[in-house]
């Protein structure tokens, strides 16, 4: 979904050990080479997208679903950069 406010994609945590510390660091140092503010939802609970306590804090486990949704100037890079790293179960 894009929209003049941003984008927004959901996406199935595959990896089997789900966002961990390891996978959680790779996606905020992703998320952290743009400049957009990005911020990722489970459920009810929303954390920044670039912070790596705010990720853990989902406790995104194997099967979760969460929704990515990034506002700012290169939003549409960082969600391809995003859902790249997410195809790829996260480098693992």
């Amino acid at each position: 979904m894009e929209s003049a406010k941003g984008v927004e994609k959901k996406f199935v945590v595959r990896n089997k050990l789900g966002l961990h510390a390891r996978p959680a660091a790779l996606f905020v140092r992703t998320a952290n080479r743009f400049q957009s503010d990005i911020t990722v939802q489970k459920g009810k609970h929303k954390v920044n997208g670039k912070s790596i306590m705010g990720i853990m804090m989902l406790a995104a486990g194997p099967g979760s679903s969460i929704t990515v949704r990034i506002v700012g100037p290169d939003a549409q890079r960082a969600m391809a950069e995003i859902e790249k790293l997410m195809d790829h179960n996260i480098g693992e």
